[in-house]
This record gives C-alpha cells, structure tokens and sequence, in this order.
C-alpha cells in the first residue's frame, strides 16, 4: 500500500500534468484561429467578454447563422432556437465593428431586417462567393515589398481547400499600365501587312512598355501566372504575412468585409468593417477580381 505522502505527492503529479494539458489544449485552440487572430497582444479580457470575442471566422459564419449564439455555445440543430429569425436579428448586432456602424444605425438596421426576411440568407463555407485578401511581405529582386493574395474556397473530393484566385502586386501593374483607347489606336499592325511577309512587325519590338497594345482586345494580363513565374525563378521570395480580411459576395443584393478587431471589450474579434448595398447585377464586375 502507498502511504499518504505517496498519494498526495502522485495527486499533485496529476494535477500538474492535468495543468499542462489544459494550457496546452488552449494554445492549440488560439493556434487554429486566423494569422491575425492568433495574438490577443496586451488587451485584458474577462471571460465574459472572451467568450464573446468572434474568434475565428468559422465562428462567424455559425453566428452570422445564428447556429451559435453571443455567449460561445453551439445552438443543437434539432432546437427551435437554431436560426430562429427573433434571435438572430438580436444578435447579428454584435458582428458589425460598432466604433463605426454605431454611427449608422439605419444601414444596419437595414441590412439585419434583409438578411432576416427570408429563410435563404445564411452564409456557408462552400457556398463560393466569399474570397480571403492576404496582404503579405515578399522579396522582390532583393528588396521588401507588400503583395495582396486573393484566395478562395474549392471543393476537393470530399472536402475543400483555399486556392490562389489572383494577385495584386504595384510592379506587375507598373508592367501594364491601363493606355487611353486613342494611344493604342496609334500602334498596330496594317490589315495588309501579311502581303508584305509581316515585314513590319518590327514596330511591335520598338516600345517593349505597350507591347500589350498589340494584342487582341481580348487579352487581359494573367498577374497569377506573372506571380508562379517570379517564384519559380527565385525574384520573388515569400517573407511573413501582414493582415488577414474577408470578402463576403454570398448575401443576395450584399456585400461586406470582415476583419479582425484586436481590442478591450465584447465587440472584438472578427466583424463586418464594410457593408454595401450592391444589388446582385453590379456584383459581376467586383466579383472578376476575385476569381480566376
């Protein structure tokens, strides 16, 4: 038999050990969350407010859906409570930035009693039409820049996974710069230059900067395909990413932004920082950036 030395001695080797574990699960837990959501830096929580804080975007989606509620618990998709429509137009509230959609309550007010209206506005993780910016750092040639990644969700068997969708980086742009109509209309090519074996195609040479003008009216710069080609060659070299935000297109006549807040309080976390009114007919022309 173990004497009561050995007992309480092995209690506290529990304890202990029980201790780590829960730290660790914790960690884990702040692990998973988004690159921005992954330090809560020097800001002093209480648990209330810390079980309110929207920690992660998979969170967001649960509550935008009102299939998780304000307090962290996830609502039984068998209770009358899942999606109810009373409770979530009271809670829809807490996922706005209220240090500057508290100025405009109607908007707002608006756009909860739209999304509330039908059975049909909840949004889905596959439901496309939701794309990730990263606005990361790279080496370019040796020097520091900043890139902007635009990545989307695509099913991939049974599961799916984030793609690169497009890029936006200033020295691809610098590369195609947008010209007037009447500036391209000075540089092309005779309809009856295959007459003369295409003698003239030197002038296509002559301004390497608007080679582009000789294009088709068709082309448009593939700037993804400009980035893997950098990478490839070793010009442009990945360093850390800088900030994380979402941008939501699945909400019929909607659009907004989510980024992460990192401050004191309950309204912290990941929260709609933009909304517009963009009924679904002007969405086409935005929506070209983000997808390939």
């Amino acid at each position: 038999m173990r004497s009561k030395k050995q007992e309480v001695r092995s209690k506290k080797t529990e304890d202990r050990k029980f201790s780590v574990l829960l730290a660790f699960v914790l960690m884990l837990s702040f692990l998973s969350t988004p690159i921005m959501a992954q330090s809560i830096g020097d800001v002093h929580m209480d648990e209330a407010n810390l079980y309110a804080m929207t920690k992660q975007m998979g969170q967001f989606i649960r509550r935008f859906n009102y299939e998780e509620d304000q307090f962290g618990y996830k609502i039984n998709p068998k209770s009358p409570d899942y999606r109810n429509k009373q409770k979530r137009q009271q809670s829809l509230g807490i996922l706005f930035d209220q240090e500057t959609y508290g100025n405009q309550p109607d908007l707002q007010r608006f756009f909860i009693e739209d999304v509330t209206a039908t059975d049909s506005t909840f949004m889905t993780f596959l439901g496309g039409r939701w794309y990730s910016e990263v606005s990361a750092t790279f080496k370019y040639n040796g020097k520091l820049v900043n890139l902007i990644m635009i990545l989307g969700v695509e099913q991939e068997g049974l599961g799916s996974k984030w793609v690169l969708n497009n890029i936006y980086f200033s020295e691809f742009n610098k590369l195609f710069p947008t010209g007037e109509i009447t500036e391209k209309e000075k540089h092309f090519l005779h309809p009856m230059s295959h007459e003369l074996d295409f003698m003239n195609i030197y002038k296509i040479f002559k301004e390497p900067e608007i080679i582009e003008y000789y294009a088709s009216k068709r082309f448009e710069p593939d700037y993804l395909t400009l980035f893997f080609y950098e990478i490839k060659k070793g010009n442009l070299v990945f360093q850390h990413v800088d900030s994380v935000k979402f941008h939501v297109f699945q909400i019929k006549d909607w659009y907004f932004e989510v980024s992460w807040f990192n401050r004191n309080g309950s309204n912290a976390g990941w929260l709609i920082s933009n909304l517009i009114y963009l009924p679904e007919k002007d969405k086409k022309d935005l929506i070209k950036f983000y997808e390939p």
